[in-house]
């Protein structure tokens, strides 16, 4: 390797995550002309990719498909000078500075690192559930509940997630069928008290989802059902599918180096900072309350600004 190539793998700012939050952390820091690189991940875009129409994001009022969003704001961050790398990130190290980043075969620093690896939801396992992610299938009712205006769904879970998923539904759907493996929720009681008091929402208890139906309409018409006390089997007509069993932060990298709550989420300070100058976390990796792609796209606006503030204050 020659000493430009060698030089070519210290940077100003590298950025871990190509959603919403890690390319808005990229536009900013591009146009600060700290000439950033994105790791793109072998699921690059996020949870958006995932998504058909977005129809909350601003600036779209006819909405934007998912997919079509992240590519344009990568577009956009390209553009102002961002580089792409692809490949997932298999170690860091934080102890000292520059960061370490090891991607593959091949070894980076970074003076300031930006962790924009999201969440990924907990899902089923069902192979008919992935191809109807989209298409009926959904894991984020704020994001969703307004296509099923005057239809009837499914919400699968027990915890405060599945309820308050199932309790926004109610705003659109005519009945909410709420799926739980077990005779008893598991969400705050509060939670427990509302859901009761809903008339849109039903229950059924002790049952688990074996099937989603139909993968080859590229939509939602029934779930299988299973008792897990009889083993009963039944069909139970719905029009979509809410999975509500949680996320999981994709933090495991960080893990000993970074300060986690008990979910595994970064805690963040005054804005994006973690608890080792220089490294900021953005989006869902660090937002377990909202998760939306406006919140994380405005996260990633702050990381980008506490970074470069960050490293103004070295010179």
């Amino acid at each position: 390797m020659t000493e430009s190539e060698e030089l070519e793998l210290m940077r100003n700012v590298v950025i871990i995550g190509s959603g919403c939050a890690g390319l808005s952390a990229a536009i900013y820091a591009a146009r600060a002309n700290l000439n950033p690189l994105v790791i793109r991940g072998h699921e690059a875009g996020g949870q958006l990719t995932l998504t058909t129409l977005v129809e909350n994001f601003p600036g779209f009022p006819q909405g934007v498909q998912g997919p079509e969003l992240v590519e344009l704001m990568r577009k956009q961050a390209e553009n102002f000078g961002t580089e792409f790398l692809e490949g997932d990130v298999s170690s860091v190290k934080l102890s000292q500075r520059p960061f370490t980043l090891r991607v593959d075969e091949q070894s980076i620093e970074a003076r300031a690192l930006i962790i924009a690896t999201g969440a990924s939801a907990k899902l089923l396992g069902l192979e008919s559930e992935r191809k109807l992610l989209g298409h009926g299938v959904s894991t984020c009712a704020t994001c969703d509940g307004y296509f099923f205006r005057g239809k009837e769904v499914a919400v699968v879970g027990g915890g405060d997630t599945a309820a308050e998923d199932a309790l926004f539904l109610t705003r659109y759907a005519t009945e909410v069928n709420l799926i739980h493996r077990r005779d008893q929720l598991r969400a705050s009681k509060i939670m427990q008290d509302r859901l009761r008091k809903n008339d849109k929402i039903k229950f059924t208890w002790n049952t688990v989802v074996t099937d989603i139906l139909d993968p080859a309409q590229n939509r939602v018409s029934a779930v299988k059902l299973r008792n897990v006390e009889n083993g009963e089997q039944n069909l139970k007509n719905c029009d979509g599918v809410f999975i509500g069993i949680g996320h999981s932060p994709n933090t495991a990298l960080f893990r000993g180096q970074l300060d986690m709550n008990e979910q595994g989420y970064l805690i963040t300070r005054d804005g994006s900072k973690t608890n080792v100058p220089g490294v900021f976390a953005a989006g869902d990796v660090q937002d377990h309350i909202y998760r939306q792609a406006i919140t994380a796209a405005g996260s990633g606006c702050i990381a980008a600004m506490d970074a470069e503030r960050f490293l103004e204050a070295e010179h």
